[in-house]
């Protein structure tokens, strides 16, 4: 039999206590003995996986955000016990790197009968401690996105609410200067914003990458945009959205790849991790190969 600890946030977009109810109620019909714990505030997610690995858990379920996400998953690197998503937050992009329903009801059965997958995470080391990131971090245009999208929109609107406030800042574009480390090659750019990718999708099914960016291949793609106002903005996305991944590059984007990343910017440029804020450049990023067991379909 499954033990598992369900880790719920009710604070995420979706994870309304009916919902909570049904998820619970699938678990054990399937044959899991699943336990129920809600966070409270932040690193609370940290401390009941960090349990949850001294308890021998098989399985730690995350129902909330990314951010309640990647501080379960935080807990678990290196050990045996796997990852379960269901999405309740407003992006849920690993889950949707991963092709796990977004409906939570469906996302609980499918954790019934999906398979344990052995994935890559980035690491960060910031003043107040290690951080891990699953799809990707960045400095610039994206971290600023996120930093400028008001809760009260993402529960409302999801990931429209992300999208409006793009558009919104689009005429805002500004480049500033980089210096890009990666494996100890130094490259410089000019770019509004570079992203360290572990993932092919920044936006699940929608905004891709690229082909050949795997959270299974023990390296970290580097996307760089450049773009200062609102017409070239558009033609970054677009060579983004038509690029062909890693070796490719178009006018305004380019791609690099390796096992070490560092990020320095003039002036200094905000950061995110999965979309949650990561304070200010400078930051370096390293492969952790195998990190985490999740389960996907």
């Amino acid at each position: 039999m499954t033990r598992a600890l369900v880790i719920t946030n009710p604070a995420a977009a979706r994870t309304e206590p009916g919902v909570v109810t049904t998820i619970m109620e699938t678990l054990r019909a399937g044959g899991w003995q699943a336990e129920l714990a809600a966070t409270c505030g932040p690193g609370d997610a940290r401390r009941m996986a960090d349990e949850a690995v001294v308890q021998a858990m098989d399985m730690v379920v995350v129902f909330g955000g990314d951010g309640t996400t990647m501080q379960a998953a935080a807990a678990l690197v290196g050990s045996s016990v796997g990852l379960g998503l269901i999405p309740g937050g407003t992006g849920n992009l690993l889950a949707g790197n991963l092709r796990i329903p977004n409906n939570p009801v469906k996302a609980a059965a499918t954790l019934l009968t999906s398979r344990r997958r052995r994935i890559d995470l980035g690491r960060m080391e910031r003043p107040d401690g290690v951080h891990y990131f699953a799809v990707a971090c960045g400095a610039g245009y994206d971290a600023r996105v996120m930093a400028e999208t008001p809760a009260a929109m993402k529960r409302k609107w999801g990931m429209g609410a992300y999208v409006a406030t793009t558009l919104r800042l689009i005429g805002h574009l500004r480049n500033a200067d980089f210096l890009i480390t990666v494996d100890g090659k130094e490259y410089d750019a000019h770019a509004a914003m570079v992203l360290v990718a572990n993932c092919g999708e920044v936006i699940p099914r929608y905004v891709k990458l690229g082909p050949g960016i795997s959270p299974e291949d023990g390296l970290l793609d580097v996307v760089v945009m450049r773009a200062d106002n609102f017409i070239e903005g558009v033609r970054a996305v677009w060579d983004l959205l038509r690029s062909s991944g890693p070796g490719a590059s178009g006018a305004f984007v380019g791609f690099a790849r390796g096992r070490e990343i560092r990020l320095e910017a003039t002036p200094a440029q905000p950061a995110q991790l999965d979309g949650e804020p990561g304070g200010m450049t400078p930051f370096t990023a390293t492969i952790v190969p195998g990190a985490i067991e999740v389960l996907a379909p």
